[in-house]
C-alpha cells in the first residue's frame, strides 16, 4: 500500500484555558469515536497534530483511496462530525491569510532532504 502525506496548519485562540481544553479533547482516547471512525473511513492511515504556542500543525498519512474533496463531502453529511467541528470552532481561529470560513490550511513544502 502506498501512502501520501498531507500537512496543514490552523491557529487556536490565544487563551491558555481554551488551549488546555482543546488539548484535553484531543488527548489519547478522548476524541469522539465517530470522529476517529470518519477519519479512518476516509483513507487516513495516521494523523498527528502538533502545537507551538497557539499554532497547530496536522500531519496526515493517507492511502490511495483518500480524496480531500470526498472527505469534505463525507464530513458535511455526517451530523456527528458537524457537531465536533462546531465545537472545535470554540477553540480554533482562522489563520490571518485564510479564506472566510477556512480552517486548516495546506502547508507548502519548501525543502525535502
Amino acid at each position: 500500500m502506498s501512502t501520501k502525506r498531507y500537512c496543514y496548519s490552523c491557529d487556536l485562540k490565544d487563551d491558555s484555558k481554551l488551549i488546555a481544553e482543546y488539548k484535553e479533547y484531543h488527548a489519547k482516547g478522548n476524541a469522539w469515536p465517530e470522529i476517529t471512525k470518519s477519519i479512518k473511513d476516509a483513507g487516513i492511515v495516521d494523523m498527528e497534530i502538533y502545537l507551538t504556542g497557539n499554532r497547530m500543525f496536522m500531519i496526515m498519512e493517507v492511502d490511495e483511496t483518500f480524496d480531500p474533496i470526498k472527505k469534505a463531502e463525507m464530513d458535511a453529511n455526517n451530523p456527528k462530525v458537524q457537531e465536533w467541528e462546531n465545537l472545535m470552532w470554540d477553540y480554533q481561529q482562522e489563520l490571518p491569510w485564510a479564506k472566510d470560513g477556512e480552517k486548516w490550511i495546506a502547508l507548502e513544502q519548501v525543502f525535502k532532504l
